[in-house]
């Protein structure tokens, strides 16, 4: 008896209609099935492959040099466990053409914790703090990072989009520490994200930069409100 034999579709009547033809369900063998999701998924690849003729993401990024000075870079050195602070950058276009998409990479939020049995070793020294956006009826946390959230394709970096001749733009992130000890975060500004756009200093280098502090494990300091019953941070 064929497959399709063995798993036909029941239907019901309704009174004063016609009875409508016998349908099977179709029975596809798992060897087959397994052929046809790779043949599919071969398929989806190359038409992604084929979109734009195959021409490079930085195709076009202009090059050149882009002078860029760091106004303001603040971060505070002595950091309390579990307590909020603000790590802000402020850069300026100090050429006489539009930066492309000027971005600062970040390294240092996390630390490496050499443990065998962690899949993932890489831990937080500082998490980004989120908000809720509310979607349509769904609501979802996004960090108060400079653009919202993190670049999906470059790692621990962030873009502000293109900046004017003489204009300046802040780059504003929210953290907490989560673990006590040194910390050390680098930082570099960059004037686009695929390479081919650079950013100088007065001194023809990549303006980057260093914080470093220490997250002391002591409690934070907090009050109640005048409300009676908020809790609040405790002045310094």
């Amino acid at each position: 008896m064929a497959a399709s034999e063995r798993y036909p579709i029941k239907w019901r009547a309704h009174k004063g209609e016609p009875a409508p033809e016998r349908h099977f369900r179709w029975y596809v063998p798992p060897a087959l099935t397994g052929r046809i999701a790779f043949l599919l998924s071969a398929a989806a690849l190359a038409g992604l492959a084929g979109c734009g003729g195959g021409e490079r993401q930085d195709a076009n990024e202009p090059g050149g040099d882009y002078k860029v000075e760091v106004v303001k870079a603040s971060f505070p050195s002595d950091q309390k466990l579990a307590k909020r602070s603000q790590l802000v950058i402020v850069v300026r276009n100090a050429d006489s053409k539009k930066i492309p998409d000027i971005s600062v990479t970040m390294n240092g939020l996390d630390y490496r914790k050499d443990d065998p049995e962690l899949a993932d070793q890489k831990r937080p020294q500082f998490v980004i703090n989120g908000r809720f956006k509310k979607f349509g009826n769904i609501e979802d946390a996004q960090a108060l990072t400079p653009n919202g959230v993190e670049n999906p394709a470059y790692v621990n970096t962030w873009s502000l989009g293109p900046l004017e001749p003489g204009e300046s733009k802040r780059f504003r992130w929210d953290v907490t520490a989560v673990k006590a000890g040194p910390y050390e975060l680098d930082y570099t500004v960059s004037a686009g994200l695929d390479g081919k756009a650079k950013a100088v200093d007065a001194n023809g280098e990549a303006p980057q930069g260093t914080f470093t502090g220490d997250v002391s494990d002591a409690a934070p300091q907090t009050k109640i409100a005048a409300d009676g019953h908020t809790i609040i941070p405790a002045k310094d």
